[in-house]
């Protein structure tokens, strides 16, 4: 009869298995969003050089700011001299806090009627007595670079047809890295956490149009880890910091992180760090891939906010469209 091991052995034989595979096991790839950030926007001056030359248009940026936050200021500031960098002409309208609804519409009323203003974004959110949904409403959709209009979804969502003028820019941003980082989404699993008009339902919508099968989770969500456990996709989205833990995750999946959030910590200077809706040292145990935060989807966002620039100031003069999907998707055309 076969002699068992005592306890104690059988725990050392485990815990020197864990210690040889766990040492051979490499911690997931990082989506590097400021190299690929970087890129885009050299082939989008390339692009802005290439359309002054041939067809005399300048893409044109204009962006409404209303009121003085500071993180507002500091993004604008941001927009414009990427916009300079690769080769834009840039506009800034900034309003008083106590501007009225009327006041910022009639800006917006100006822009549009503009013919060197390919792009208009107004900076949100608004002052509290300003209706952001009528002010958005009020650009016209050729010249709508957030792609926030119902036009633009709709053709987003919709299966063949006309595709949408512009794509909002952090689900492109999203879709950017994917793709720039050799990840197939057609036949996979995607769990989407966040089901906002500005990042998860058109997020949603486009890994739906690339073939991934997509789960949407927000607040009421039940059994929320296991939905997430059978993603080869994550995109976190929820604005909650570090929610998603490392067991949440499927082994060899892909993380992109959209959340950015303060958490205090007292050995920086200004007292908080920032974090996003994943623990990060967590999932790059398991994952394959993952975005950091910060350095992941944030410098994307502003990228794809110039390659929509450049894609209506195309469109303006009849040229053809910049596809964002790059395999095939369900809609009749790409992009």
């Amino acid at each position: 009869m076969a002699k068992c091991l005592p306890l104690t052995a059988l725990r050392a034989a485990a815990a020197s298995l864990a210690a040889l595979f766990g040492s051979k096991r490499k911690k997931a790839e990082l989506i590097d969003g400021k190299a690929i950030a970087a890129k885009v926007r050299e082939e989008i001056k390339e692009l802005t050089t290439q359309l002054k030359a041939e067809h005399g248009v300048t893409p044109g940026l204009a962006v409404v700011l209303v009121g003085s936050r500071k993180d507002s200021q500091s993004y604008v500031r941001s927009k414009k001299k990427m916009a300079e960098e690769v080769g834009f002409h840039s506009v800034d309208i900034t309003l008083p806090e106590t501007a009225s609804e009327a006041d910022v519409m009639q800006e917006v009323a100006k822009l549009n009627a503009d013919k060197s203003i390919h792009a208009i974004l107004v900076q949100l959110p608004l002052p509290e007595h300003v209706n952001e949904a009528a002010v958005l409403a009020s650009i016209a959709v050729e010249k709508d670079v957030d792609g926030f209009s119902a036009e633009n979804i709709g053709n987003l969502c919709l299966r063949g047809g006309t595709p949408p003028l512009a794509i909002p820019c952090t689900p492109a941003g999203c879709i950017e890295l994917l793709q720039r980082s050799n990840v197939k989404v057609s036949g996979l699993d995607a769990v989407v956490l966040g089901r906002s008009n500005i990042v998860g339902m058109p997020v949603a919508a486009l890994l739906q149009s690339m073939n991934a099968t997509v789960t949407v989770c927000h607040s009421r969500t039940k059994d929320l880890k296991e939905k997430v456990r059978r993603a080869d996709i994550v995109i976190a989205a929820l604005g909650k910091a570090e929610i998603v833990k490392g067991d949440w995750l499927k082994p060899g999946c892909v993380v992109i992180d959209v959340g950015i959030n303060a958490v205090d910590d007292s050995t920086k200077k200004l007292g908080h760090r920032l974090v996003g809706d994943v623990a990060f040292n967590e999932a790059r145990a398991v994952a394959s891939k993952i975005t950091p935060v910060p350095g992941g989807v944030g410098p994307m966002t502003i990228a794809m906010l110039l390659r929509n620039t450049i894609g209506l100031a195309r469109h303006s003069i009849g040229l053809s469209r910049m596809p964002l999907r790059h395999s095939a998707s369900y809609n009749k055309f790409e992009g």
